[in-house]
């Protein structure tokens, strides 16, 4: 891409587009999620059906996002994201629409598709700020998606709780963030090819740095899939708790997640991203130790609450690395969300699978050895620690032909 010449102005305006841009995104997705028994029981689908068609949003994301780079090649930064986003917002009105099995399929591999490129390119515009800043910012702008989700599925369960069609529900909510996306993309920073950059190819395999970057999230995608499916079942039938004290681990777990990713820029700035992570690791397996070896429930709810503050900044600090591991952002980007997708998709049923063969005490077994994978490979995101650079266009008016 072409390094043009912004004002510091531009680019901190930039970080507030794109904190804006992730919040839409969030939101996207907590509005969905609240709806699903309603699109499960207007589709006419068993809950082994519904199981299988929620497999198609990360088929679709994992086969559309390597798409995103050459989308952001040929039309530029600003306008790819605002394209995408826009696909992304009108998604989310196809799976309350479908009256069957194969067309809830279809409309949910569209909306997975349309979040998974949207996804990369958000992502890597995000880390482009990040280098101009010259300062950790990708664990706010998560932490921002996480807002932007529990908005998005409060307003959902208002709507659940009134007895509201989703089809109109989800239509004004696309509207709604259409609009909102639509506008915010305006001051993201606008990047075009130079005239000798090649265009990246349609399809490729990621870099070999993105496969050992997307480990280390594929291990924190796990535990967080796994915590956040299985934690209320955990103390419900592991320390026979009431299903009210259940339900508030669970939201102690998202609410230390989403708290961590907000603060965590400042931590990631002052220790670096190796550092972190590798200290993030170490928080993460010590509450897998409390959760297993809990006795009690109070003991488990803080091993939950220490889970999440250790997995919380991992996959931001991913794609920050992933961002400048090579020469290709998007492809490397597009390769660390393909395997965290895939952790996410796989975490639930594999965690359900292992406890129905064993117990659900062995399979946290299992979500703790994968938080070791966090602290001892946490050196291979060195490329997410920057370098301090005099830029030269930090203080220079924008320059146009």
């Amino acid at each position: 891409m072409s390094a043009v010449v912004h004002t510091p102005r531009e680019v901190k305006r930039a970080r507030y587009a794109v904190a804006a841009v992730f919040a839409v995104h969030g939101a996207v997705t907590g509005s969905f999620a609240t709806r699903v028994p309603w699109i499960q029981d207007h589709a006419g689908v068993s809950a082994g059906q519904l199981g299988l068609a929620l497999a198609f949003p990360a088929l679709g994301a994992s086969l559309a996002m390597p798409l995103a780079g050459g989308i952001s090649h040929r039309f530029g930064t600003r306008n790819a994201l605002r394209g995408l986003l826009v696909l992304w917002t009108l998604a989310l009105i196809l799976p309350s629409l479908a009256p069957n099995m194969l067309t809830l399929c279809l409309a949910l591999f569209v909306y997975g598709a349309t979040a998974g490129m949207s996804d990369v390119a958000m992502n890597a515009l995000g880390v482009e700020v990040e280098n101009r800043l010259d300062r950790s910012i990708m664990s706010g702008l998560h932490g921002m998606w996480s807002v932007g989700a529990v908005v998005g599925s409060a307003a959902g369960t208002l709507a659940a709780h009134l007895g509201s069609d989703a089809r109109l529900h989800h239509a004004l909510a696309a509207a709604v963030l259409t609009v909102v996306g639509f506008t915010a993309c305006a001051w993201v920073l606008d990047l075009q090819p130079t005239a000798d950059e090649e265009p990246p190819p349609r399809f490729a395999l990621p870099p070999r740095s993105a496969l050992l970057i997307g480990a280390i999230g594929f291990c924190a995608v796990f535990a967080e899939g796994a915590s956040l499916d299985w934690s209320a079942v955990y103390l419900r039938d592991q320390l026979e708790t009431s299903a009210g004290l259940a339900a508030a681990c669970t939201t102690g777990f998202t609410l230390t997640m989403a708290v961590a990713r907000i603060a965590g820029d400042r931590v990631v700035d002052r220790f670096g991203a190796v550092r972190t992570v590798r200290s993030s690791g170490v928080v993460a397996l010590l509450g897998g130790l409390l959760i297993v070896f809990a006795g009690h429930p109070a003991v488990a709810m803080t091993g939950f609450a220490l889970m999440g503050l250790g997995i919380a900044v991992v996959v931001p600090l991913c794609f920050a690395a992933a961002g400048r591991s090579g020469s290709n952002p998007s492809l490397a980007i597009a390769g660390v969300a393909t395997i965290t997708y895939t952790s996410g998709l796989i975490a639930p049923s594999a965690i359900g699978l292992l406890a129905q063969a064993t117990s659900l005490m062995v399979s946290f077994m299992l979500v703790t050895v994968l938080t070791c994978g966090i602290a001892g490979f946490a050196r291979v995101l060195r490329a997410g620690d920057r370098v301090k650079v005099t830029r030269p266009d930090a203080a220079v008016p924008e320059r146009r032909p």
